[in-house]
């Protein structure tokens, strides 16, 4: 049986405070073979009923990032009009991706119609799907920050333009769009707290007791 020391468990709280949501990278490229590494740490995350309904695109056609970009572009553009006065003012200050910088683009999805598993636990909450998905780019982003490599989870693209862009089967859903590269800095505290866009709340906040 595997145990784990305090020594570990420190570290491993360290590694949880230093995790990033990056935007900033630098142009170096990523060595070779590591995204394919990044992805073999995800898919030992749990799914429901191991059903693995992970989908991986790694996108490498200069063509196809063109697209994302500028899909970026004008869903951000939209994005910032939904606010106003000094909201607004502060939106549009915030670098909100590392596309046109990052090496690696990774785009990930949720297979629906998978049959592995053979539906074993999805009857009364089907949406277990998408959540197996989101814990492996959680793992996959711890994963990264051991090895000094960062990612940036995108959010701000359109998931019907996305499919189109990766030409990927309809039955696949959209999940996040990721960025992977070396950061330019390494900060223990969120990008938007240092923009002053928010602050990181203490668990008490978000903690009832029945």
């Amino acid at each position: 049986m595997v145990s784990f020391d305090d020594t570990f468990r420190r570290q491993l709280h360290e590694l949880f405070v230093w995790r990033r949501d990056v935007r900033r990278f630098r142009r170096d490229p990523l060595p070779d073979g590591a995204l394919e590494r990044l992805i073999e740490t995800a898919c030992l995350s749990p799914s429901v009923g191991l059903s693995q309904p992970w989908r991986f695109v790694i996108v490498e056609d200069r063509a196809r990032r063109s697209a994302v970009i500028e899909d970026f572009k004008l869903c951000n553009a939209d994005a910032l009009q939904s606010y106003s006065g000094e909201r607004a003012a502060k939106y549009a200050t915030l670098k909100l991706s590392g596309l046109e910088e990052a090496p690696g683009h990774l785009a990930v999805f949720a297979d629906k119609t998978s049959s592995i598993g053979a539906g074993l636990g999805r009857a009364t909450m089907p949406e277990t799907t998408e959540y197996s998905v989101v814990a492996a780019i959680c793992s996959m982003w711890l994963a990264a920050r051991a090895e000094g490599i960062g990612l940036g989870w995108v959010s701000i693209l359109d998931p019907i333009r996305v499919h189109g862009i990766l030409d990927v089967p309809e039955s696949w859903k959209f999940i996040g769009y990721l960025c992977i590269g070396y950061p330019e800095a390494e900060c223990d505290r969120p990008e938007l707290e240092q923009a002053k866009w928010e602050s990181r709340r203490s668990s008490d906040e978000f903690t009832v007791r029945r």
